[in-house]
């Protein structure tokens, strides 16, 4: 039995607390074995719930895993803790003098009356922080463990920023016509078939930057449109007494299009 206190309500030093004693001898076996590459897709894993909880609009459930994210935060500080590199409280200590470093039209005497601004000034103290001194560097600096359409969307905005961009969507509509005859070709061949394709995906993510559209919410909402008509289709096949396995396709594709329809 640990020396701990029960409470009927706890704070952030009991967290730090909690986590530290689940990872010392006379804690939770599983908690003193983890690193931080294996508990890397739990971190992801969290995260995402709390962008489902955002997306349902569930309160309760958003300040239940932003509680998960935050014991993950912890668990990675009390790792390195541990080894004598940093503390949780160096985290803390270097997100906020990041915070006051970016935000000088706050917490100094620099100007900025728009959101405009402050994201002009955002962008040029990050270079001067993190020491980018071209274009390139700043494209490198984009996290390559996001994901893609995410990766390729912040690529081409930090490029664009440093010009190299068409002036409106037509050019990006443009391309995406080019990119999508070279994707033809390429299987017709039977090679070059990933490099066309990501072609294609980084062309048609240029039209969702012109368009103002995220292009990972366009292609979540096309995957659950895909669901919710292919269960009509699954549907509509059952009352004829069938099964989808058995149908031809082109009577597939019939209910396919009057689901589309409908």
């Amino acid at each position: 039995m640990v020396n701990f206190e029960l409470k009927s309500h706890y704070d952030y030093n009991d967290l730090l607390e909690v986590i530290h004693i689940l990872r010392s001898p006379g804690g939770c076996p599983w908690d003193i074995e983890q690193t931080h590459e294996s508990i890397r897709r739990g971190f992801l894993e969290e995260t995402y719930e709390v962008i489902e909880a955002i997306n349902r609009k569930d309160t309760p459930l958003l300040c239940e895993e932003l509680g998960d994210v935050l014991m993950q935060v912890v668990f990675h500080a009390d790792i390195e803790s541990d080894a004598g590199r940093f503390t949780m409280e160096d985290v803390i200590d270097g997100v906020v003098k990041k915070l006051v470093f970016r935000h000088p039209h706050v917490f100094a005497t620099v100007q900025a009356d728009t959101t405009e601004e402050v994201l002009v000034n955002w962008d040029i103290l990050k270079k001067q922080e993190k020491g980018q001194k071209t274009a390139t560097d700043t494209l490198e600096s984009v996290a390559s463990t996001l994901p893609q359409l995410w990766r390729a969307e912040k690529i081409q905005a930090k490029a664009a920023k440093a010009g190299f961009d068409w002036p409106d969507v037509s050019g990006a509509l443009d391309k995406l016509d080019e990119e999508t005859a070279e994707l033809r070709r390429a299987v017709e061949r039977g090679e070059g078939v990933q490099e066309e394709l990501g072609d294609v995906l980084f062309a048609a993510v240029k039209v969702a930057r012109f368009s103002g559209v995220d292009p990972e919410e366009a292609l979540s909402d096309t995957c659950e449109k895909f669901i919710s008509r292919f269960r009509a289709v699954e549907e509509a096949v059952r009352a004829q007494g069938a099964v989808m396995e058995d149908m031809p396709l082109d009577e597939l594709t019939a209910l396919w299009d009057k689901a589309k329809r409908s």
